[in-house]
């Protein structure tokens, strides 16, 4: 498993991730992380040839928004 390198504006690197490398970090299948990144709920980029890319921090990003929407959930149900 390669995860490839890219370099930011700042200067700095970060690893960028393949879709079926962030399906395998986020536990969901492959067809998951295409369909969230479709409708807007996984947010990465595009290579040149069209590759989906995520980098770590647009993944924790992620995860750490599901959270919060079980948390406002679970207030909800207490209510």
């Amino acid at each position: 498993m390669t995860t490839a390198i890219r370099m930011t504006r700042a200067g700095q690197t970060e690893l960028a991730y393949s879709s079926s490398q962030a399906a395998r970090y986020l536990g969901v299948s492959l067809a998951t992380v295409r369909r969230w990144s479709n409708d807007g709920y996984l947010h990465g980029y595009r290579t040149p040839g069209g590759q989906r890319r995520f980098s770590r921090d647009q993944l924790d990003a992620f995860l750490d928004s599901l959270s919060g929407v079980a948390r406002s959930g679970d207030a909800r149900s207490a209510a």
